[in-house]
C-alpha cells in the first residue's frame, strides 16, 4: 500500500466532497474514514481509479454521518430539555454503545475520542478543542482508533472511568458549545449512577446537576453570555442544586476523593453563596489545590489563578497567571479580567479584544468584544 499516494490524493478528494455540498469539517472526517477503508481494502483489491474510489467511498461516509447526525438531532428534539430529579429509566442502548466504544484494546484517550465522534456526535474540531490539540492531530488519533477496533469483537466493554470522561466532555460541549447535549449527558450519567456504586460516578452527576442548575441564568434575552458574578441567582434551579449537593455530600463522605467530586465541591460553593460577593473564594482555592494534586491540569491552574485573584487580590492572581503558558485557552481573557480588577482598564481593554479574536465560541467572542468596548467607551468619556 502506497501511503504517499493516499496523502497526495487527499486534497483532491476533499475538494470533490466540498464541491458536492459537504461542509469542510464533515468532509475532512469522511475523507479520513475513506482513507482508513482504503488501508483495509486496497492491499487485497486495489482499485483501477484510486481517486474515484476514494471520492465514492468518502461521499458515502459523509451521507451516512449526515443521516446519523440528523437521527440523533431528532432524538434530542423529542427529549425533554431539562433533566428531572431522580433516576432515569433505561429506554435505549446509547449507554451500552458508550461502554462498547471504550474498548479495552484502545488507550483511554483514543477510546474517549472515538466515542465522542462515533456516539456523542461531536465533530473532530470540537473534540480537538476539548483536548487542546490541533484538529489534524485529533483526526489522526480517531483514525488510528478506528483501525484498531476494525477487526475486534465488541464483546468486552470498557471501564467506567473512560465512559465518565466521555460523558464529562459531552456535557461540557453541550453546556458551553454549539450543540445542546447537556441534558442527554445527564440522562446517561443517571443511568451509570443507578448501575455503578462509585463516588466518582456520583461526583460527576453532582457536578452536572450543579452546573445545569444555573443554565437559565447564563444567557440574557438577546442570547449574550451573563458572567457568573452577574447572574440572577433567583433563576437558578434550587431543586437541581439541592439534589446535586445531596449526591455530592454522600460521595465525599466515602473519603475516596476524585476529580469530579472536587469540581462538584467548587460548583457547590458557588451555588451556596447568596450573592457573588459572599462567595467563599478561600475554600474554592483550596479545592483547586486538591484538583491540581489529582490532575495537574493547566486548565485547573488557570482557574485557580482566578480564584486566587478573588481571594487574595488581583495582583496575587496575576502572579499565579504569570507561571502558566500564555497559549492556554482563555488565558488572555483571564489576564484581561485581572488587569481590569487591578485598575488598568487600558491594558484590560486590549486584552479583551485579543481574547475575543482567539475565542472559538461565538457567544464568548461577543461577550469579550463587549467587555473591550465597555472599557474603551469609559476611557473616551
Amino acid at each position: 500500500m502506497d501511503e504517499v499516494l493516499l496523502r497526495s490524493l487527499t486534497p483532491g478528494v476533499l475538494a470533490a466532497l466540498v464541491r458536492r455540498g459537504a461542509d469542510f469539517a464533515a468532509a475532512e472526517d469522511a475523507v479520513q474514514d475513506a482513507l482508513v477503508e482504503a488501508l483495509r481494502v486496497w492491499p487485497a483489491d486495489p482499485p483501477h481509479d484510486a481517486k474515484g474510489w476514494l471520492v465514492t467511498v468518502a461521499w458515502r461516509k459523509f451521507l451516512d454521518a449526515t443521516r446519523a447526525d440528523t437521527a440523533r438531532r431528532r432524538r434530542e428534539d423529542r427529549a425533554e430539555e431539562e433533566p428531572v430529579p431522580g433516576p432515569s429509566p433505561a429506554g435505549d442502548d446509547t449507554l451500552q454503545l458508550y461502554f462498547l466504544c471504550a474498548h479495552p484494546s484502545l488507550s483511554p484517550a483514543s477510546a474517549v475520542a472515538l466515542t465522542l465522534r462515533a456516539v456523542g456526535g461531536l465533530t473532530t474540531r470540537q473534540i480537538a478543542a476539548a483536548y487542546l490539540v490541533p484538529e489534524a492531530t485529533m483526526a489522526q488519533r480517531i483514525s488510528r482508533a478506528k483501525r484498531t477496533v476494525s477487526g475486534v469483537r465488541f464483546d468486552r466493554p470498557g471501564d467506567v472511568a473512560t465512559v465518565l470522561r466521555v460523558l464529562y466532555l459531552v456535557f461540557n460541549e453541550g453546556y458551553s458549545g454549539d450543540v445542546d447535549l447537556a441534558a442527554e449527558a445527564i440522562r446517561l450519567t443517571r443511568q451509570v449512577a443507578a448501575a455503578v456504586d462509585h463516588p466518582e460516578v456520583a461526583g460527576l452527576l453532582a457536578l452536572m446537576l450543579l452546573h445545569h442548575a444555573r443554565r437559565a441564568a447564563r444567557t440574557a434575552s438577546d442570547g449574550s453570555l451573563v458572567p457568573l458574578a452577574e447572574q440572577d441567582r433567583g433563576r437558578w434551579d434550587t431543586a437541581l442544586i439541592a439534589e446535586g449537593v445531596g449526591i455530592l455530600q454522600a460521595a465525599l463522605a466515602r473519603d475516596r476523593l476524585g476529580e469530579f467530586q472536587a469540581q462538584a465541591a467548587i460548583a457547590a460553593l458557588h451555588a451556596d453563596a447568596p450573592t457573588a460577593g459572599e462567595t467563599d473564594w478561600v475554600q474554592i482555592t483550596e479545592w483547586y489545590d486538591e484538583l491540581i494534586r489529582l490532575t495537574d491540569s493547566p486548565v485547573v491552574r488557570l482557574n485557580r489563578a482566578v480564584a486566587v485573584g478573588e481571594a487574595d487580590g488581583p495582583r496575587a492572581g496575576l502572579a499565579e497567571l504569570a507561571k502558566l503558558d500564555a497559549s492556554l485557552p482563555r488565558y488572555t481573557a483571564v489576564a484581561a479580567y485581572l488587569h481590569e480588577r487591578d485598575g488598568d482598564p487600558d491594558k484590560a481593554a486590549r486584552l479583551y479584544a485579543e481574547a475575543a479574536h482567539k475565542a472559538t465560541n461565538l457567544a464568548e467572542r461577543d461577550h469579550l468584544t463587549r467587555q473591550a468596548a465597555r472599557l474603551n467607551a469609559r476611557r473616551d468619556r
